[in-house]
């Protein structure tokens, strides 16, 4: 039998970026907020011996234990779905702060074509460039009406940029902290691609080239270009996240509180509201009831969509019928690039999560697409993320797999090997989906997550065309031997590609084909949000923390709203 707990204003699923702005702002503004986080607490003291590669980035020590939770995976509807039973393709965070505590730190505003992306295209295009396969909608919100709130996160999260893109959305004010440094790797990409007629810069960082004081008096400091950054916590405290900003300044509130080891398995609901959760100590194995006025889902792309579905909260989306939404617009990312080997040597062990250059005119509609058969494209970048030995061993083609010749090979271009990548959107696709699996369930008895994936045509044309730009890049940066990306075939999830899962609960103006509406607030439950990467309707040509961000102070905005007067946000 549960036992039932004293009512609060607020409970997050979930503690990391999403849940952690909501708890800050909900919490500043006098709500009584409960963080409910399934794995454990953990500071920056519990990182002092963070540089352990085996440990962290094979082993993963901070991601989720998928002998408890996983999901199941196949890439069409004729298959049998089966479990992961290792991480592979995406990293799923545990813990305080989340994926947000072992990201890299590259903090983008999806540029103005993103949230506007069907209206742009079917008016330039004509509304036949994609097939009615693809499932492209606008997300219900402009980006102009959002950059107030990418503004407030880049502000919390003491951002380092240069603001030189010239392809991005207007901005309110310049970046928080100045850029990093430009090394000498990257100032070898930016005469590349300014010789080629681009237009580089230096990438928005959430590792920052200064120490910074936020607006909520919470301490950042300054990178110290380890090289530890992806896969790992930060020792310095260097590299923004959850747990050193919004959790501190939500609980200095005194209206905020955590229980950690809380694995919720349900939302409860009865009528056109939702009354709490349902959750388990992972502990103890006791079973509790967290009622509260305001329900916020905050943890991760797919648990957010599991949540609903095990639930029965909206209808799941049907590829047979096109009816329902849940699951629905499911995106990934596709990731052109080219590799070089160079004579000179460079310093590639050192860097930073975010240390980078990057071009956008091959991103978004920054450049003509009549004659391609793709929508979108591709933020193109170098990044000097710290080249860590176990992980990285870079050899030209046709060098033996095995033996002395590997060895020297391996040693010899370790510090001479540098590669272009382009981070490619995704468009949502009819066959490309997640549901509840009929098979499996987790350690406590819940149906795991199933999802359908493959990459598609548009994929694969905007692929080939932006490895031959990221191969004209290297070429022009005077490597040697240029080695492009191999060409895509099936989405395999056992190799490691990006943590950049998006869709499943996505927003929009229209219950018809959306989860929630552009405060994130659900159609079928009023005081129930789901706050995300999941909102996206399509993924872009970045990284989607800064747009989560932005997202989640604007629905935070809302929940405060609907504290006070109730019903609909819109």
């Amino acid at each position: 039998m549960a036992k039932t707990l004293e009512k609060v204003d607020v409970v997050t699923v979930g503690v990391g970026w999403t849940g952690g702005i909501i708890a800050a702002e909900c919490a500043k503004a006098g709500l009584k907020v409960i963080g409910l986080e399934r794995g454990k607490e953990r500071s920056t003291a519990d990182f002092a011996q963070v540089h352990d590669e085996f440990r962290y980035a094979i082993r993963y020590e901070l991601m989720q234990d998928l002998s408890k939770e996983t999901i199941t995976f196949r890439n069409n509807r004729k298959q049998e779905a089966l479990p992961m039973r290792q991480m592979g393709s995406f990293l799923l965070g545990e813990n305080l702060g989340g994926s947000g505590t072992h990201w890299n730190g590259h903090t983008w505003r999806f540029l103005p074509y993103d949230f506007e992306i069907k209206s742009i295209t079917d008016k330039k295009y004509g509304k036949n460039k994609l097939s009615a396969d693809y499932l492209l909608q606008d997300w219900g919100i402009t980006y102009d009406e959002l950059e107030p709130y990418f503004d407030k996160f880049e502000k919390t999260a003491g951002i380092s940029g240069d603001g030189k893109n010239p392809f991005q959305g207007k901005r309110s004010d310049k970046y928080p902290t100045p850029a990093m440094k430009k090394t000498p790797l990257l100032q070898k990409f930016e005469k590349a691609t300014t010789d080629l007629g681009y237009s580089p810069f230096m990438l928005p960082s959430a590792n920052l080239s200064e120490p910074y004081k936020n607006p909520d008096g919470e301490q950042i400091n300054a990178c110290q270009y380890c090289g530890f950054c992806e896969r790992f916590g930060c020792e310095y405290g260097a590299k923004t996240s959850a747990e050193i900003t919004v959790v501190p300044t939500a609980r200095k509130t005194g209206n905020f509180d955590i229980r950690f080891h809380a694995n919720v398995v349900e939302i409860l609901k009865e009528g056109n509201k939702v009354t709490g959760v349902k959750y388990v100590d992972r502990v103890s194995g006791e079973e509790f009831i967290q009622p509260a006025e305001v329900v916020v889902l905050t943890s991760y792309v797919m648990n957010n969509a599991k949540l609903l579905m095990v639930s029965k909260i909206g209808e799941q989306y049907d590829p047979a019928t096109g009816r329902g939404t849940l699951g629905k617009n499911y995106c990934y990312q596709i990731l052109p690039g080219a590799t070089g080997f160079f004579d000179e040597q460079m310093n590639v062990f050192m860097g930073a999560g975010s240390l980078g250059m990057s071009i956008d005119d091959w991103n978004g509609d920054n450049f003509d697409h009549s004659d391609v058969d793709f929508i979108h494209g591709a933020s193109i970048s170098m990044t000097q993320t710290g080249a860590r030995p176990i992980q990285v061993n870079p050899v030209p083609p046709d060098t033996p797999t095995w033996g002395s010749d590997f060895k020297k090979a391996s040693i010899h271009n370790y510090t001479r090997m540098l590669s272009v990548g382009g981070q490619g959107a995704s468009m949502p696709y009819k066959e490309n989906y997640m549901s509840l699996d009929s098979t499996y369930k987790d350690a406590y008895g819940v149906p795991l997550l199933q999802l359908t994936y493959n990459f598609t045509e548009q994929d694969r044309a905007l692929h080939t065309y932006l490895t031959k730009k990221s191969e004209e890049i290297m070429k022009k940066m005077g490597a040697k031997i240029v080695v492009p990306g191999s060409p895509l075939t099936d989405y395999d999830i056992v190799p490691y590609q990006t943590t950049h899962n998006t869709g499943g609960t996505i927003m929009g103006t229209n219950p018809e084909n959306s989860v929630v509406n552009t405060y994130l607030q659900h159609w079928d439950a009023e005081n129930l949000f789901a706050v995300g990467a999941g909102n996206f309707a399509h993924n872009g040509g970045y990284n989607p923390t800064g747009t989560v961000g932005a997202l989640a102070y604007r629905c935070a905005e809302g929940i405060i709203k609907y504290s006070k007067n109730g019903g609909s946000l819109v």
